[in-house]
């Protein structure tokens, strides 16, 4: 599936190298329908370029930095320098996550018998509400079939497109640790310290989870897994309050240290 338009200005486009002139490079831009786009001498690489051909050759996949844009004359104004190799690492991965979300939406529409009528309006929803095919997959699998079918998309569609997420994609996670020293000289001191662990694994999560485990005595190992640091470190301190509070409750002693 291409791209409707015209690239933005400033837009990073994959594209293929067609013809190395002495002047230039003739590239297709893959995303946007094989449009052409020129990278000038002067904007192949820093510094003077003596042959072209040392930076690039025909058919290779490059990464590209949209300069000017102009519709009413077809021209696409491109340059190869202005783009660093983590801006082309991370387009690249992008436009391959895009090629496997555009299979997986195929299959979508296999499953659910749309037209290919029906299958480009899905397409365009889809592009137009997650600005990607591959976004709507990673918002199903993290939210659910809720948004999709908010968008307008049949419920039977949604179903399947949620059914490959969660075969195909993993929920980005974090992970920290932090520990707690208990002490209690009760009688039933035991059974105190196992009584604070379980208030510690009580706090309500979604999409997390707790691990409460022993290290060696005093100490007791916390361990939260997340979908990003901002929950994990709330669940972390929610959890330690918990232990102690109630390890002090019954009059022991209960002390939090984020790092070993």
């Amino acid at each position: 599936m291409e791209r409707e338009g015209w690239p933005e200005v400033d837009e990073f486009v994959v594209c293929t190298v067609k013809k190395v002139m002495d002047f230039g490079v003739f590239v297709e831009l893959d995303e946007y329908g094989k449009k052409e786009g020129l990278i000038h001498i002067s904007e192949v690489a820093s510094g003077w370029v003596k042959y072209i051909r040392d930076h690039v050759r025909e058919g290779q996949k490059i990464v590209c930095k949209a300069l000017n844009v102009v519709p009413e004359k077809l021209h696409i104004d491109l340059s190869l320098k202005d783009v660093n190799e983590h801006q082309r690492r991370e387009k690249i991965r992008e436009w391959k996550n895009e090629q496997k979300a555009e299979k997986w939406i195929d299959y979508v529409a296999e499953l659910s018998k749309l037209t290919p009528e029906q299958h480009e309006t899905l397409v365009k929803t889809l592009y137009d509400a997650f600005g990607t095919v591959y976004a709507s997959f990673e918002d199903v699998r993290a939210n659910g079939t809720s948004t999709l079918i908010a968008e307008g998309i049949d419920e039977t569609v949604a179903n399947f497109m949620a059914k490959l997420a969660n075969e195909n994609l993993k929920i980005p996670s974090v992970d920290i640790s932090g520990f707690v020293d208990i002490t209690c000289s009760a009688l039933d001191g035991v059974e105190v310290i196992k009584k604070s662990l379980l208030a510690g694994k009580k706090v309500k999560t979604e999409d997390a989870t707790i691990d409460i485990s022993y290290v060696g005595a005093p100490r007791y190992r916390i361990h939260i897994i997340a979908p990003d640091y901002k929950t994990a470190e709330s669940i972390l301190k929610k959890s330690s309050e918990h232990i102690l509070k109630s390890v002090q409750k019954a009059g022991g002693t209960a002390k939090f240290h984020r790092n070993k």
